[in-house]
This record gives C-alpha cells, structure tokens and sequence, in this order.
C-alpha cells in the first residue's frame, strides 16, 4: 500500500519522492509513502483558504454535523482494517489500537454535537443600544500529528477544527502515514464534504511544517510532540502571530501513598507507565513512593514489570510491543547502560533473546533515583524506563512532582479522597487522575502546564484555539 497526499480533493502523487513504513515488531517495510515537497504544502494551503473564503462551510453548522456523523459511521466501519495497520506501523497492541479508533468515533460524534451548539450572546447596554458577541472560525489550521497514537491524535484536532468550521491542512508523521491516509478516506468519501476543506501531506522532514509556520494564510496550529520542537513553533510563528495549540511533552508522575492497596494499584501502575512501551507523553514516567511502602511497591511493581510478555502488537499474547524503530531502542538501551552511575536498579531490561534481531523490542527497567536535577528524572524518556523516587510527607511528594520543567499529568493513589484532592490541587499539571491513570475523554479537556504546552484539547474548549469571539454593536 502506499500513503498519497490530498490536495483539493484529490488523493495523488504529485511527488516522485518516496519512502517506506517500517514494521517496528520486524524491521521490515510494510507499505510506501509519497513524501511532499514544499509546492505541495503551499498548494495545499491554497485549496484551504479558498475553500474557507467561498465554499460556505465556515457558515453551515448543520452541514459540519451532518459531515463529522457521516465520518464517524464510516471510520466505525473500517475499525479492523484501521486498527491492525495501526499495530503494524506503530508497534501498538492489538486492544489498543482497537480502543483508539473507536476513542476517534466517540470524538467526532462529540463534535458532531457541538458544531450545532456554538453560541454567542447579545446584551442590551443602554435603551435600543446592543452589542452581539458572536463565534467564528479562525481560518486555515495546520495539523502536524505525531506516529504514537496517529488515528486519536488527529481526531482530537481535526473533529473540533472541523466543527469550528475551519479548514485544514495536515502534516502526518511518514512512520504512520498508511493510518493518516485510511482514517481520511473515511472522511474524503462523505460527499457532502466540499474540496479543499480538508488537505493532508506526508513529509519525512520538516520543510513544510517550517513553511506552514511562517505562511500567512495559516492562522492557527495545532502541534503534538516534543517540547523543544514546540518551541520552535512558537518562534517561527511570532512573526505571524498565529493562533497555537500545543501539547508536548511529559514526565507523568505517580504518587503512591501510604494507604494505598498496591494489589490493586501496581497492574494499572505498570499499564500507565508501559502504554505504547512508555511512548506517550501522558505515560507514568515517575512513581513517587512513601518511604513506607517503598522497597515493597518497587518489588511488586519490578516482578509485575519484569512478567510481561514481550512480542508483536498482533500477537493477542503480547503485554508489551515494541519501540517506534531501532534507532530509539537502541537510545533507550543506552540510558539504561548509562543508569547504575546513576541510581540502583530495581529491575534492568534489554533487549529480549527471543525475539527477531530487527524488531525495536526492550524489556522494562525500574530505575530508583535520589536527586530531582538528575536528568533520568528531569527529561522525558519515552522508553519502558521507569523512575522510582522515595517521599516522606505529602508536601515533599509535591515538591518532588512539580520539581521537573514538564506539567502535562500526573496520578495520586491512596485510600483517602480527601487527602487525594488536596493534593491533586496543588499539582502543576493539566490532568490528576485519582486511583487511575491515563483515562481520556472527548468530553473533558486536557492540556499542559508549563513546557507541556498550552491550549487544550477534548472537551468544549477543544474549540476556543480554532475560533474567534467578534463584537457587533447595533442600535435598534
């Protein structure tokens, strides 16, 4: 199979440059990608803003609805199809990458809803002197979207873009581009879609994310991926000031209390923090541990870690997938060599004998570090390295959650809901899950503090970073 790009309507290759999709489980090419060129996403960018200036969509809530249902009913229908390339490109487990799909359907016809809901306000200022507030949508929105959950991360931007009634252009990642194409078709075969609403590219570099970022006729991005690169973002859109939407990076900590039932905590402890082998950046990064339950949870946690089964994401067997590539395997590998200068080892992965030499397959470690300027503790991994910390108070456990530049999500465990919300309150991070961890919603927003970004995405202000308040004033 190969990814084409969609430019006004029509899928095509209008590149002669390509590439392949790699099976992370194999090292083998599964399918080919056409990579754009700079022409292409300038072409691209064109068809959205016409289609944004003369097609009506931007001014048919009705029809956005009626688009985004239509949407979602077919991508519902393609759910296998979708979900085991979803597994041979990313590596991910079959369950998950069938929880994915069906987490996008859920988020458009959320969506669906909301297009129809978008209301302003009038207030009466003096006798027949009114002003009118009304939403509209900002323009033309780039989308770049990350290989790690490649079908939710670009639902969760394009269904409120669309329900906005923006247009868009997206960039996906060339790793996943076969699922970017598949979940679009489902989308580009409602025939009420008019041509050049929606555009998409696949490109291996960053050339047309850097033009997108300096184009005038974008007028609002929404990122997902690392800190550094949202940076740059921002810096190459100050000229322009363009609307930002950005989700980066994390370094999720878990806070285990004293009362807390490790029986029950530790198996979804170890699934927060083995989600796509550590691959997202809402993933447990850290676990925080009272000095009381500390060497007992890092034993638990290490033998329930270490009794995962490793394989291919399409195996029904497997509890843990592999990395995206060798190369970042190989990276983590090198983290974990590098980790008894640094801390102790609870349990120290690497890469399992059994399975094939190409496959990007590592073990999980459980690394205890002291100090929170280590960068073990300080930058975000993305690997199935876990950092285990010891606390004694509730306030050395915040200080310890909050002491990293990253505030994207974080989880307390404990008995008591009380003591769990006055500490949640006082963490620096978009989303506290309270006994649980990675538990996400189309109805309810989330979003990073600090250098995890800013903006938010799910919910009802999923809409805000795509649309503009204007005041009318009229007199009767």
């Amino acid at each position: 199979m190969k990814a084409c790009n969609l430019i006004d309507g029509h899928w095509g290759q209008s590149s002669p440059a390509g590439g392949v999709c790699i099976d992370p489980a194999t090292g083998e090419p599964v399918a080919e990608f056409v990579d754009a060129s700079e022409s292409d996403g300038r072409q691209a960018v064109q068809a959205a803003r016409a289609a944004f200036e003369r097609s009506g969509w931007a001014h048919k809530p009705r029809l956005r609805a009626e688009v985004l249902l239509a949407f979602a009913s077919n991508l519902e229908q393609r759910t296998p199809e979708i979900a085991a390339w979803i597994v041979r490109t990313s590596g991910k487990l079959a369950p998950g990458a069938a929880h994915e799909v069906a987490a996008s359907v859920s988020e458009l016809r959320y969506y669906a809803g909301l297009a129809r809901n978008l209301w302003g306000r009038v207030a009466e200022l003096d006798q027949d002197c009114y002003s009118m507030i009304v939403r509209e949508p900002i323009g033309v929105v780039a989308i770049m979207v990350p290989w790690n959950a490649p079908a939710t991360l670009l639902i969760r931007s394009l269904g409120p873009v669309l329900a906005a009634g923006c247009t868009a252009v997206i960039k996906s990642a060339h790793q996943t581009s076969v699922v970017n194409q598949l979940v679009l078709e489902c989308l580009t075969n409602v025939n009420q879609l008019p041509p050049g609403v929606v555009n998409t590219l696949t490109e291996s570099s960053a050339a047309i994310g850097r033009a997108w970022c300096a184009d005038p006729d974008v007028d609002s991005i929404s990122f997902t991926g690392s800190s550094a690169t949202g940076k740059r973002i921002a810096e190459a859109t100050a000229g322009t000031l363009k609307r930002l939407s950005l989700e980066l990076g994390g370094k999720a900590p878990a806070i285990v209390l004293e009362d807390c039932d490790l029986d029950l905590a530790i198996p979804q402890i170890a699934s927060g923090a083995m989600a796509l082998s550590g691959q997202m950046c809402t993933a447990i990064a850290r676990v925080l541990i009272h000095q009381s339950k500390f060497e007992q949870a890092c034993s638990q946690l290490s033998k329930y870690l270490g009794n995962l089964r490793i394989g291919p994401g399409g195996d029904r067997a497997s509890q843990l997938g592999p990395l995206i590539d060798v190369a970042n395997r190989d990276r983590v590998l090198s983290l974990i060599e590098m980790g008894e200068r640094a801390g102790r080892f609870h349990l120290r992965g690497g890469v399992p004998a059994h399975l094939p030499e190409k496959g990007a397959f590592l073990s999980p470690s459980l690394l205890e570090i002291a100090s929170t300027s280590s960068p073990y503790v300080q930058d975000e991994l993305f690997g199935p390295l876990v950092i285990a910390e010891v606390f004694h108070s509730d306030d050395e456990a915040i200080e310890r959650s909050n002491a990293t530049r990253y505030g994207l999500a974080a989880s307390v465990w404990t008995a008591n809901q009380r003591r769990a919300h006055h500490i949640a309150r006082r963490l620096k991070s978009g989303t506290v899950w309270i006994n649980a961890h990675n538990k996400l919603f189309a109805e309810a927003e989330t979003g990073g503090y600090r250098e995890s970004g800013y903006g938010r995405l799910h919910g009802v202000e999923g809409l805000n970073d795509f649309m503009e308040s204007k005041h009318i004033y009229f007199e009767a």
